[in-house]
């Protein structure tokens, strides 16, 4: 008898190819039959009669960032929502494994300044019943995990384990690097995809400091990519400094050169976007990457949505990349207020922004949306942009934000940052080099909410603008990842392969407009979004979702690569 049998649907097998009506038996947490009979005869456990909507690979997002939040969500909210049953953590060179345990209180701030995850949560939810990357592989799967786990190893953690203090102020030397190489060739062999690292600039990290993993040369990552080109398995996740949109320096490219070259193994990095009112041109990145751009070699990421960020000026993450305004990072809010209105602080981030027309663009298109004065919330309800504001008092969009501050006491601003034009994403997504993601789940809580991502592009790209078929934007979300990092038994619908899956509605399937909910631990908020359209969500043949609701089972797993 199947424990599970989805009958009378659409079946979108994942490669492409064309979909075709019948149903799919799950026996054990596995696919056993792919039927092209609508109606089956056989016995099982649970029938479910689909009615006609499309049954697809469960999703599997490449770029999130839940290290922290599944130590008080094993289900990894909002990502299942959406048909999401696999993902990948550990990006950008931030994490909280390795750890010894008196860097704890480092690694949760570096949190906090990179993915704006809130200090006192982590303080108050993070048990650390863990210390290495392997232990803490082992302490979430004993925990229970609703969907699958392809993890990272952070290089951030790495070094501070290895280097101590040292890891903020210089390159490992060579017993550093042997001790790194062997602790990640440990966690490659305990079942790790690969490691992470950033070099943008406002990646900062504890007391304001570039985060550590920037301080890493050409050295210390080519001995961790023989790790993986020895072990054959793994990838490779960077975000590089751009300092002007599809900006790739000649240090960067030689990085992703070394990168890919030593260890063999393909590397993905963030991000490739169009600059606005030029649709066309990521094309310069991407004549830049010649011979490198190549599914084995490097593959630029690119997101399907509006990149948009809220923040208030506690924490001015999008600012970050100026240097003055790392001063500011994980300090009192009196002290922030007197740092906004001194007058040296606003010289230094003026003469900063000089030339650098991406950071000044920003204030034509940052609104205020929430204030505590009168006068804030007078500009909240004017809708006027911080360009606008500036112009009107006579200054620029920077001293109208830093004036609102010292005023306020505190801001709440809406940016649209970049990929917001649609002709620019849709070339993006229609080009087929890439890879789709940048949905940065469990990161920036209070500012953005894109692990809707696969919903969205259903719904906006394949369903209302018609830029990909529907079996097209499937394989964007399935086969594509799970290639590129080596996941070998999921991403498709066949026989034999692990029953992740997803029923929806091609007609309604949605990401619904993110909003505020007070869930995390200690009752802290963050936005979420909810999806329409997505009736259920099976992991490892349990079904987990059904129309929005969790259905009690947590049958998620760490993946391990290597693992067939």
């Amino acid at each position: 008898m199947h424990d599970l049998l989805i009958e009378n649907t659409r079946i979108i097998d994942g490669t492409g190819s064309e979909a075709f009506h019948g149903s799919v038996a799950v026996r054990d947490g596995r696919i056993v039959e792919v039927s092209r009979d609508a109606r089956s005869g056989a016995a099982a456990a649970e029938r479910i009669d689909a009615d006609g909507r499309a049954l697809a690979p469960g999703f599997i997002d490449p770029h999130t960032h839940y290290d922290a939040q599944v130590a008080w969500d094993p289900l990894l909210t909002c990502s299942p929502w959406h048909g999401v049953t696999s993902v990948v953590m550990g990006n950008c060179g931030v994490g909280v494994a390795p750890v010894r345990p008196d860097a704890r209180e480092v690694a949760m701030w570096d949190l906090v300044n990179v993915e704006a995850i809130p200090f006192e949560v982590m303080q108050r939810a993070i048990d650390w019943g863990w210390e290495a990357h392997p232990e803490y592989l082992d302490a979430i799967e004993q925990r229970g995990l609703g969907i699958n786990v392809a993890a990272l190893v952070p290089l951030t953690p790495l070094r501070q384990y290895v280097m101590g203090e040292a890891a903020f102020d210089r390159a490992a030397d060579a017993d550093e690097r042997a001790g790194m190489a062997k602790l990640l060739r440990q966690s490659i062999e305990a079942g790790a995809f690969g490691f992470s690292t950033t070099l943008l600039n406002n990646h900062v990290g504890f007391e304001g400091r570039p985060i550590a993993c920037r301080n890493a040369d050409a050295e210390e990552l080519g001995a961790l990519c023989d790790v993986l080109r020895e072990t054959g398995r793994g990838a490779i996740e960077a975000a590089l400094a751009q300092t002007e949109i599809n900006s790739l320096s000649d240090a960067e490219l030689e990085m992703l050169r070394l990168l890919a070259g030593r260890s063999q193994r393909p590397v993905t990095y963030l991000a490739l976007i169009n600059q606005p009112e030029d649709p066309r041109s990521y094309l310069s990145a991407v004549e830049r990457l010649g011979d490198l751009l190549d599914p084995r070699h490097v593959v630029p990421q690119i997101s399907c949505r509006p990149l948009r960020q809220q923040f208030d000026m506690g924490n001015p993450f999008l600012l970050g990349a100026l240097t003055a305004f790392q001063t500011v990072f994980n300090k009192s809010r009196e002290e922030q207020v007197q740092l906004y209105a001194d007058a040296g602080f606003r010289d230094a981030v003026r003469k900063e922004m000089e030339g650098r027309p991406i950071i000044e663009g920003l204030f034509e298109r940052m609104r205020l949306i929430d204030a505590a004065s009168p006068r804030g919330q007078a500009e909240v309800e004017s809708g006027r942009s911080m360009a606008e504001i500036g112009r009107e008092r006579g200054t620029g969009g920077l001293e109208a934000l830093l004036d609102l501050a010292v005023e306020d006491g505190g801001v709440l601003v809406d940016t649209e940052v970049a990929n917001f034009e649609t002709e620019g994403v849709r070339n993006l997504l229609q080009d087929g080099r890439f890879l789709v993601g940048l949905g940065d789940g469990g990161a920036h809580v209070d500012m953005l909410c894109d692990a809707c991502y696969p919903t969205y592009l259903l719904a906006r790209w394949v369903r209302e603008r018609q830029a990909l078929s529907l079996e097209e934007g499937v394989r964007l979300l399935t086969t594509v990842p799970a290639g590129f990092f080596g996941i070998r038994d999921r991403g498709r619908i066949a026989e034999g392969l692990a029953a992740d899956l997803v029923l929806f509605d091609p007609d309604t399937v949605d990401a619904v407009e993110a909003e505020y909910v007070d869930d995390l631990p200690g009752g802290a908020r963050r936005l979420v979004s909810r999806a329409e359209g997505i009736h259920a969500t099976v992991v490892n043949g349990g079904l987990l979702m059904r129309d929005g609701e969790h259905q009690g089972e947590l049958p998620g797993q760490i993946l391990r690569s290597g693992a067939v």
